[in-house]
């Protein structure tokens, strides 16, 4: 049962990691998209690279508990 919870957890990970790095991507683009328009609203920018750097942790994290580094 316990191998069974593991698996279920790891596939919730993996899911939770998509979601995240599409949603990274997706603020990628809306920033090189607020950029190439010109005068761009810098507070804006601020926000939407902030919540990027966030997103960017939360997927660093996730990264690692699936993946963790083995020192062999």
């Amino acid at each position: 049962m316990n191998g069974s919870s593991e698996l279920e957890n790891e596939e919730i990970l993996k899911y939770e990691l998509a979601v995240l790095k599409r949603e990274h991507r997706d603020l990628d683009d809306a920033i090189h998209a607020l950029e190439q328009a010109g005068r761009a609203d810098q507070l804006r920018l601020r926000r939407l690279k902030k919540q990027k750097l966030v997103l960017k942790d939360q997927i660093t994290r996730i990264e690692d508990r699936l993946f963790p580094d083995i020192i062999a």
